[in-house]
């Protein structure tokens, strides 16, 4: 039976919480700066959040894979990519990576650490925005894995910073972040109460997208 890493599991959890962190710091930062812009808060809360995946998944891709994303990992899980026991692990620690991602952020900006979101994001126009949003982003990785590994990096940075602005949502696209995201009452927090829906449509998108992918990207038969 083949071991799980310790160097993929600590990649796992401190990418998350690098992620996590960058996604509500940038909020807070943006938020505060732009005098109640909205467009401009996610402008800068987009930006951030695109630049710093772009670098976790060059620099931890080779370690861990770079998932970040219980639903990524779902997704490879699927594909048999992954085996069982290394995704229960993965996503337990990309949960605790976006709560302590959460928590730094709040530090890093003297708020009280520990919060819980009163933003409101229900309806079935959110619902069907995460699946989409969800099933982009699984299908730009293995599509980028396939046929262009050199820019995995740069495929999952640009589906979620277009998704930020082509999604009712602002495409979370992540279960582990849209935990953590109900734990911070700032700009990109989520009410607790619109989660259960948030991560049903988000891996309904991720296995979705595997089942489309399997299709599209198989390899080509050889002519006879």
């Amino acid at each position: 039976m083949t071991r799980i890493k310790p160097n993929a599991l600590l990649a796992e959890f401190i990418g998350s919480a690098f992620l996590c962190g960058v996604v509500v710091g940038s909020g807070i930062m943006a938020s505060d700066l732009s005098g109640g812009n909205i467009a401009v808060t996610l402008l800068g809360n987009s930006i951030a959040t695109a630049a710093i995946l772009w670098v976790l998944v060059a620099i931890l891709g080779p370690i861990s894979g770079a998932h970040f994303n219980p639903a990524v990992t779902v997704a490879f899980y699927i594909d048999k990519k992954i085996k069982v026991s290394s995704a229960v692990y993965y996503i337990i620690l990309q949960v605790l990576g976006c709560i302590l991602g959460v928590w730094l952020a709040h530090a890093m900006f003297d708020k009280a650490i520990l919060q819980v979101a009163t933003t409101a994001r229900s309806g079935n126009h959110f619902l069907l925005s995460e699946s989409i949003a969800t099933f982009a982003l699984v299908f730009a990785i293995f599509g980028a894995v396939r046929y262009a590994p050199k820019s995995v990096p740069a495929a999952v940075a640009l589906t979620i910073l277009a998704g930020y602005w082509w999604t009712s949502s602002t495409s979370f696209a992540n279960p582990a972040i849209t935990i953590g995201r109900a734990l911070t009452n700032t700009f990109t927090g989520i009410n607790p109460n619109n989660l259960i829906g948030f991560i049903l449509a988000q891996l309904f998108g991720a296995v979705s997208a595997v089942l489309v992918c399997q299709f599209t990207f198989s390899k080509p038969q050889n002519k006879t």
